[in-house]
């Protein structure tokens, strides 16, 4: 895999896949990886309106972008997804797997619904981003990296969060597995797990929303969550954790199977 932040590399035109690109550290990533997405940026999440918004807003657009609305949990549009990127762009070189969704409810009040709905985008739609990722990076020269998206809930156990915690768990594990097998294809996979990042998913966690309510902003419950929870007294931003993956997806290091906690100290 070429380290594309050398000059060594000049004719390396990377195809990037990024999901959950509609929001939050998706975006983010998206708008880092425009720059360096010289080959095309295929952008996926369910979002229709809000993953046309964000790519509209891109600082500085490759020449290709493709928009991809659908549920990645759902196997039949990722085999759609797939045939269309060989079709129009004949391999993949780096993938982000961002989309993610927040549940939290004590264990014993969480509906089974809303485990298996959790599990099926955390969890299972991660198994099909990952699997779709490879048969695709097969087919590129330098085979290729993967940055996966987990959260540092998988390294403590809090109450509140059965559903999320474990699906995050099993993400690490998935990735761990990932990376042994995709060593003979020289593709690389590797874990970001944040703690708490500062991104619109707060906005659906009802105890957020009451800190809210207490503290008179979204800025203030944030801060006092920071204070709170992590010893650097402060979240990350969504950026924080974009430039971390696009470290982990342009240097050419031998790193592989690792994880990234980026949490503030919140799991020391």
């Amino acid at each position: 895999m070429p380290d594309t932040s050398s000059s060594n590399f000049p004719s390396f035109e990377p195809v990037v896949l990024i999901t959950g690109a509609a929001s939050g550290i998706g975006a983010a990533v998206a708008q880092r990886l425009a720059a360096v997405a010289r080959g095309g940026l295929i952008l996926v999440d369910h979002d229709e309106a809000g993953l046309a918004a964000m790519a509209n807003n891109l600082v500085e657009p490759p020449e290709r972008v493709s928009l991809l609305a659908f549920d990645i949990a759902n196997p039949e549009r990722w085999q759609a997804a797939q045939r269309f990127m060989e079709e129009h762009y004949g391999r993949l070189d780096w993938a982000v797997a961002s989309a993610g969704v927040a549940h939290a409810a004590p264990l014993m009040d969480t509906p089974f619904s809303e485990w298996r709905a959790t599990m099926g985008v955390n969890l299972d739609g991660m198994f099909l981003t990952i699997q779709t990722a490879f048969r695709l990076m097969r087919q590129a020269p330098f085979g290729g990296a993967i940055a996966v998206l987990s959260s540092a809930a998988a390294h403590k156990a809090e109450p509140g969060i059965a559903a999320y915690g474990a699906s995050k768990a099993g993400v690490e594990q998935l990735a761990k597995v990932a990376a042994k097998e995709g060593a003979d294809l020289n593709i690389r996979v590797n874990v970001i797990a944040p703690g708490g990042v500062e991104t619109p998913m707060w906005r659906g966690v009802p105890m957020f929303q009451e800190m809210v309510a207490q503290e008179g902003s979204e800025r203030a419950a944030f801060d006092k969550l920071a204070a709170l929870a992590t010893p650097l007294r402060r979240y990350a931003q969504a950026d924080d954790i974009a430039r971390m993956v696009e470290m982990l997806l342009c240097e050419s290091a031998p790193i592989t199977g690792a994880t990234i906690v980026v949490d503030g100290g919140y799991t020391l």
